[in-house]
């Protein structure tokens, strides 16, 4: 009796596959969608299978060291390593090529500073004389925005807690100030988008009552007017309705369940005129130093900003510029965008600085470079052509465990950065990853000062664009102060 029923069982079973095979080759070639399945029923899935995996196939099977976009593993595992704490130490030579166009080569000193003779990065003023409350940036590398929202809840709270314990600054993104940036007590620069999240009124117009509520926090120590970012130039921010849970909602002021999108550029910010307008009226509420976040896609930005300044006066210039790269982006943007707007940092960080130096405002407005800047080279090369800062956003992802997954705009992250799915969240102990964010922020820092004292400076502020080459397509180096000599100044407002 009971060898009957498993027979049975097995011929239910049987004639249930063959039903499913039948209805599926039916559907295949039946649909006018897809050609393979139209041709090849059934096993045509395959196809788009192994296509949906290639991706991690190529990523830990087929590509070299060298060759992923948009990091390579050896990237990748130099960041993990440095937020493990393990040093960045390695054996029987290196797998960069220094023969590649692009290569950074630092010129060493014949006689490197001694250990006693090194001395510490000092930290930097920002809107000091301009400003009430001017701010004080004590790191070099800092945490690039990314918004609540874009990132997950654990996410925030150990970059907040890791940048406490590193002394560094954490820029909020254009999502609003959630309890979670404040948790970890860090330094907090907070981000105004064109959509003005967080301090906007219920038209949404920015509020000086909203303005002043955010001020009043004290770890909140600047705010950056964001006009585009590397990732997508001319775009608003894009959080898509699977993220905008009912605590988004309201630190944004916006509508639950549905698309966030901000608008492309600032609606009551058309010329540098308005701009400057605005840097004015946020400096004035909160009397904190106030910055621009921007891209460049040309010189006719930095000339119309200098211009005006010099038409209007110091004070209504911005207390600092982060300049983003065309390579940058941590979340989601349109591939057109993504892929051929705005100049790479490599090309718009020296031009920045050339036109802050040539019209006298080096030292009255800070520069911030992004775009890709997640090693000690990267950053040495910024602060060799100009930069008083580097912010980053990749590399802490990376330091809180981020495998490239590329699924940011998905809500599915598989280690819980980028994903409000409370499963998926468990993966990520905001305890252990804010210790690795700590971590990769002061070791960044002692392996750029290797950097700088190998380079014959005390220390990294010291950098000039003679102490780095470039390699050329020709496989020969010039150095960065031939590539883009340092200006003349044309402006001298201490005489003028």
């Amino acid at each position: 009796m009971l060898s009957i029923i498993h027979v049975s069982l097995g011929v239910l079973i049987a004639l249930a596959l063959t039903a499913a095979l039948v209805y599926f080759y039916l559907k295949d070639i039946t649909q006018k969608k897809h050609a393979v399945l139209r041709n090849f029923p059934l096993i045509g899935h395959l196809r788009y299978f192994f296509e949906s995996l290639g991706e991690y196939f190529r990523q830990y099977f087929f590509l070299g060291d060298r060759e992923e976009m948009p990091f390579n593993r050896a990237t990748r595992s130099w960041v993990y390593r440095l937020a493990k704490n393990e040093g960045g130490i390695i054996g029987f030579g290196s797998t960069y090529n220094i023969h590649e166009p692009g290569a950074l080569i630092f010129v060493n000193a014949p006689f490197p500073v001694l250990e006693e003779e090194r001395k510490a990065t000092p930290p930097m003023m920002i809107g000091e004389g301009y400003c009430r409350i001017p701010f004080v940036g004590k790191s070099l590398v800092n945490i690039s925005g990314m918004s609540f929202g874009a990132i997950s809840k654990p996410a925030v709270q150990a970059l907040s807690r890791g940048a406490a314990l590193a002394g560094c600054w954490m820029d909020t993104g254009e999502g609003g100030l959630s309890p979670y940036h404040l948790e970890g007590g860090c330094d907090i620069i907070f981000q105004i988008g064109t959509a003005k999240y967080g301090v906007r009124d219920e038209n949404g117009v920015l509020s000086d009552d909203k303005l002043r509520e955010v001020a009043a926090h004290e770890t909140v120590r600047a705010f950056e007017i964001k006009l585009s970012q590397g990732a997508k130039p001319g775009k608003g921010g894009v959080l898509l309705a699977a993220k905008v849970t009912p605590e988004i909602a309201k630190i944004r002021g916006i509508p639950e369940g549905q698309d966030s999108l901000s608008p492309n550029r600032h609606y009551d910010v058309g010329n540098i005129d308005e701009l400057l307008d605005l840097i004015v009226r946020v400096r004035e509420v909160t009397g904190k130093p106030v910055g621009v976040k921007t891209a460049i896609g040309g010189w006719r930005f930095m000339n119309e900003l200098t211009e005006a300044i010099a038409r209007r006066g110091l004070h209504a210039a911005p207390d600092f510029l982060a300049i983003d790269g065309g390579e940058g982006g941590s979340g989601a943007a349109p591939q057109a965008l993504a892929d051929h707007m705005a100049l790479s940092i490599d090309e718009a960080l020296p031009r920045v600085v050339d036109a802050l130096i040539e019209n006298g405002l080096k030292e009255r407005i800070r520069v911030i470079a992004a775009g890709k800047l997640l090693t000690p080279a990267r950053v040495a090369w910024a602060l060799s052509a100009g930069a008083d800062f580097v912010n980053t956003a990749r590399g802490f992802m990376f330091s809180l465990g981020c495998i490239q997954a590329l699924r940011c705009h998905t809500n599915s992250c598989p280690t819980g950065i980028t994903t409000h799915n409370p499963r998926l969240h468990r993966g990520l102990v905001v305890e252990d990853k804010a210790e690795r964010v700590a971590y990769y922020c002061k070791n960044m820092g002692k392996e750029i000062d290797m950097i700088a004292h190998s380079c014959g400076l005390h220390q990294a502020r010291e950098f000039r664009r003679e102490h780095v080459r470039i390699v050329q397509a020709s496989g020969q180096s010039i150095a960065l102060n031939v590539l883009y000599p340092y200006p003349a100044v044309k402006r001298d407002w201490i005489a003028g």
